[in-house]
């Protein structure tokens, strides 16, 4: 197996692509948990926290939904969902060769078990609760308050929403270039492919 750079791919490099992601996750993960943990103590019932006039606020609301609010009511449900994408990038973290990967599995990783968490042990779910996996996000960061352009508001986020959006484009923009989770390029392997067949019909 080889790498972006043609290089074969070793046990280290797996490891360090491994290590970004790991790390990055807990980054994120730990800033969204210290957010939310600041903003229920100071502004949870309060007014909001105006950053920039008509730019930014802080306003705490409880999001029953997936990101940005989408879904909201079918918590149950993105809480198996949440829980399943967890498991699906801690398998497929296996096959790491490249560090744009390392990089966007470590965002969607770290936002994905900052709103599991919510979903577990948040109000109305949580330790001793008879409703379970159905916990609210905390949401309170809004940008362009009354003046979003198109719609009539941008929904309110956190820092693991930000960190999933910022995780699916980077998807996106990967597949769009063949880049595969191992490192190699899709087009890469057909044109070997081509070759191979090239070179056999030649003899």
């Amino acid at each position: 197996m080889q790498a972006e750079g043609g290089a074969p791919l070793g046990r280290p490099r797996r490891r360090r692509l491994f290590a970004l992601l790991v790390v990055l996750s807990a980054v994120i993960y730990t800033a969204d948990l210290i957010t939310k943990t600041v903003v229920l103590r100071t502004l949870e019932g309060q007014a909001p926290l105006v950053v920039i006039q008509d730019v930014l606020q802080f306003r705490v609301i409880f999001n029953s939904g997936a990101a940005f609010s989408i879904g909201t009511g079918m918590t149950f449900v993105f809480t198996l969902i949440a829980a399943g994408v967890v498991v699906a990038i801690i398998r497929t973290a296996r096959k790491l060769g490249s560090r744009a990967w390392a990089v966007t599995l470590g965002l969607l990783l770290g936002g994905a078990l900052g709103n599991l968490t919510d979903r577990l042990l948040r109000y109305p779910s949580g330790i001793g609760r008879p409703t379970q996996l159905q916990g609210h996000v905390v949401d309170f960061i809004e940008v362009l308050p009354g003046h979003f352009p198109v719609i009539d508001y941008f929904p309110v986020f956190n820092i693991a929403d930000s960190a999933i959006v910022c995780g699916g484009i980077l998807a996106v923009l990967l597949a769009w270039r063949n880049v595969q989770i191992d490192g190699t390029r899709e087009s890469d392997g057909e044109a070997k492919a081509d070759g191979g067949k090239e070179a056999g019909a030649s003899e």
